[in-house]
Formats: C-alpha cells, sequence, structure tokens
C-alpha cells in the first residue's frame, strides 16, 4: 500500500513537471477542455436560471390561489371560443364567498374579483404609458403576499364607496416621482385625478412577459365607473385555497359552485376556466429539454475534440520519451507505475483545462450578474463538482490508450530507440 502511494506522488510530481516544462503545448491541449467546461457549467447555470426564475415567477401567482376566468392560460388555436364566452363577472365573488361561508367542509377560503386594463398615468410632465390597471376590492390583500414599499392598501370602506385611492407599482412610482415620495400626491388616468396612498415593493416580473412593477391598483368600483369598456377588459375572480395539497380538490368543488352560479345545465360544457400556477409548468419542460440538447451537443463535440488533442499530444509524449520509459522499466519500474504516469498526466492536464473553464466560467457569471442583476442565475457547487468530474473522465477516456501502450514497450527496445 506503501508503495502505490509512493508510485502514485511520484507520478503527479513527474506529470506536473512535464506540463510545467511543455506550458504552451499543455494549454493548447487543455483549450478543448476548458471550452468543453465551460459549455457545462453555462448550461447547468441556464437551467438552474430558468427553474429559479420560474419557481419566482410562480410563488407571484401564488401557489394557493385558483383563477376563474374567461380562457385558460396556456390554449392552442384560435381564441374566438373563449372571447364570446359570457363575461367573469365581480359579483360572482361575492355569491361565491357566500356559498363557501355556508359549506363547512369546503376546500376553499375566499373569493375576490379582480379586472384590468392598460392606461396611460400621467403627473405633470411625467408620464408612462401602457401601466396596468388593477382594479380589486380590500379583500385582496388576504390572499397575497404583497410588500409595500411605503404606504397602505385602500380600506373596505375606500373600496366599497369607490374612493379614488391608488396604489403605485415600484417601477410606475419610481417614473413619476424620480425625486421625492409619491405618497399624499395624485396622478391622472383618464383624465381623472387619483390620491396616492400606498407604493408596492420592487417584484419583479413573470417570466420576462409580464412586470408586476407596472401596475398600479384601484378600488374595483372606481375601475368599473371610469375604466369599464375603455380598453382591453380581463376580469376574473380569484380564490384562495385552504391547502396546496387539496388543489384538484378544490378545483372541482369551485367548478361546480361556477357552473351552478352561470347556470350551465348538466353535460353541457364549461363557459369558463379555472387556472392555477401549475399551467405553466408544461411549458418549462421543451425549453429545459432545447437548453440541455443543445448544451450537450457543444459539450459534448468540445470535449470530445480535446479527447483527442490529449490523446495525440499523450501519444507524441510517450515516443519522445520511449528511452525514459526503458531507462525506468531497466531500474525495475513496473507496467502499473508506467500506465499510471502517463494516464495521471493525461487526467492533470485536463483538470487543468477544468479548472481554467471554471474560473473563467465564473468569470462569465459575474459579468452577467453586473450587467443583468435582474438576471435569476446561480454558480452553484454542484457545477464545479461536475466539471471537475467530466474533466476527470476526460482525462481517463484520452489518457488510456497511450498510457497502455507506454506501459507495453519492451525495455530493450525502448532503450535502443532513436
Amino acid at each position: 500500500m506503501k508503495r502505490l502511494l509512493f508510485e502514485f506522488v511520484e507520478s503527479w510530481k513527474i506529470a506536473l513537471a512535464q506540463i510545467r516544462a511543455n506550458r504552451t503545448r499543455s494549454f493548447l491541449t487543455a483549450l478543448g477542455v476548458i471550452i468543453g467546461i465551460v459549455a457545462v457549467t453555462l448550461m447547468g447555470t441556464a437551467i438552474d436560471g430558468i427553474n429559479t426564475g420560474f419557481e419566482k415567477s410562480l410563488s407571484m401567482l401564488g401557489d394557493d390561489v385558483l383563477y376563474v376566468s374567461k380562457a385558460p392560460w396556456v390554449r392552442d388555436g384560435d381564441d374566438i371560443e373563449y372571447r364570446n364566452r359570457p363575461a367573469i363577472k365581480g359579483i360572482y365573488a361575492e355569491k361565491l364567498n357566500a356559498l363557501i361561508e355556508s359549506s363547512p367542509n369546503t376546500d376553499l377560503v375566499l373569493a375576490v374579483p379582480a379586472s384590468g386594463s392598460f392606461h396611460r398615468i400621467k403627473r405633470d410632465d411625467n408620464e408612462v404609458d401602457r401601466v396596468m390597471c388593477f382594479g380589486t376590492m380590500d379583500t385582496y390583500s388576504e390572499i397575497t403576499t404583497t410588500d409595500f414599499r411605503e404606504g397602505r392598501f385602500f380600506t373596505s370602506e375606500e373600496a366599497r364607496a369607490g374612493r379614488q385611492v391608488v396604489i403605485l407599482g415600484f417601477d410606475v412610482a419610481n417614473a413619476l416621482f424620480p425625486s421625492e415620495s409619491p405618497m399624499g400626491r395624485t396622478v391622472r388616468i383618464r383624465g381623472q385625478e387619483w390620491r396616492v396612498i400606498g407604493v408596492l415593493a420592487r417584484q419583479g416580473s413573470f417570466l420576462g412577459l409580464f412586470s408586476f412593477d407596472n401596475q398600479v391598483m384601484l378600488p374595483l368600483p372606481a375601475f368599473q365607473k371610469f375604466f369599464k369598456g375603455r380598453g382591453r377588459d380581463e376580469s376574473e375572480v380569484r380564490v384562495k385555497i385552504k391547502d396546496k395539497a387539496r388543489t384538484e380538490f378544490a378545483r372541482e368543488e369551485l367548478r361546480g359552485l361556477m357552473r351552478r352560479l352561470r347556470g350551465i345545465l348538466p353535460g353541457d360544457d364549461d363557459n369558463f376556466a379555472i387556472n392555477a400556477n401549475e399551467a405553466f409548468k408544461s411549458t418549462l419542460g421543451p425549453v429545459q429539454a432545447g437548453i440541455a440538447i443543445a448544451g450537450l451537443f457543444i459539450t459534448s463535440l468540445s470535449l470530445f475534440v480535446g479527447a483527442i488533442g490529449i490523446m495525440n499530444i499523450t501519444f507524441v509524449s510517450v515516443k519522445e520519451r520511449t528511452k525514459e520509459i526503458g531507462t525506468r522499466k531497466a531500474l525495475g519500474a513496473r507496467r502499473r507505475t508506467i500506465l499510471a504516469q502517463f494516464l495521471i498526466e493525461a487526467v492533470a492536464i485536463c483538470l487543468l483545462g477544468g479548472l481554467a473553464g471554471l474560473a473563467l466560467s465564473w468569470l462569465l457569471f459575474q459579468a452577467v450578474g453586473a450587467a443583468f442583476p435582474d438576471f435569476p442565475i446561480a454558480f452553484s457547487m454542484n457545477l464545479v463538482l461536475i466539471g471537475l468530474l467530466v474533466s476527470a473522465v476526460t482525462g481517463i477516456f484520452a489518457g488510456f490508450m497511450p498510457a497502455w501502450q507506454a506501459s507495453k514497450l519492451d525495455p530493450v527496445t525502448a532503450l535502443r530507440y532513436e
């Protein structure tokens, strides 16, 4: 055992000495491995970033909230069928709450109406176009975890009376009031003045498609008074459920209640949709698969080219050091010692290339993080371990044949080699 350890340590010393003696050749040999490791880590970082961003986006929708709307969120084909469906009315929320209160074993907690459309918001010379004006009731605060940068949500009295108060999204507040607090100030929406009572904390965007910071919240009666029928109105009812583990039971219960409220006869199709954040999860798989396939192809090609380069250089090294091999064998070196020497040399080049690739990937990660601070990426320790493992396996694969050939050399023939 002691002899094996000595041979292993000695082989590493010889390998590192050879790499130092041929720095340029070793670097060029490891270049394919460096590119392959960069591809591995960037692919893993991209997939982890997509997962992180996706989960963060879904958490904004709420994993304990069901959305009753005219159409499903994820759909194929023409939207005419969904556009011709009867509207989702705010009164449904009150009727659903009455039914929920009368059902002792319900899986539902609270229904809240919501309606929204895009409008321009002005304040003196500052304005923001295409802001989502979101009308709802005071109970909305009970089904969301939205935090406030300053201010508060509107009260039950303000909501039911349809007061002209508004809560600004983070980006809207910064655009309209870049150097002062908007609290107590007024903004104009479609010619009407609205008093600011709150500013939401930064929330981010949903899958990069819609920014939660580019919205304002208004009491639903006021929204219906001034904005109903002006712009594309997206009305829905949001229903909080008791237990995420019973989402499907809650969905079926809500479906039955909605069919009852809509007067749908047995056997007739639903003229509404019940959505949850799981609807988007099926869209993530193809994106991940596409990135993984592209990354695997680039990685495999780079590592294959790198392995061929390392194998070729190792063969050259064996030829150059044939007399050295003969001398060592004549002095009693075993085949396994020669095999380990050249195999470890190939692995050492790959590991150094892997470390260089990881360092380059980390620098790229830092650059992307600095340029796009909101982009969800993470450089995890798992990627480091995977990169080093791939490097070692590549070295073993590339170095085995030349090392095997070196170990089989006849010492007499090797000593006479010119």
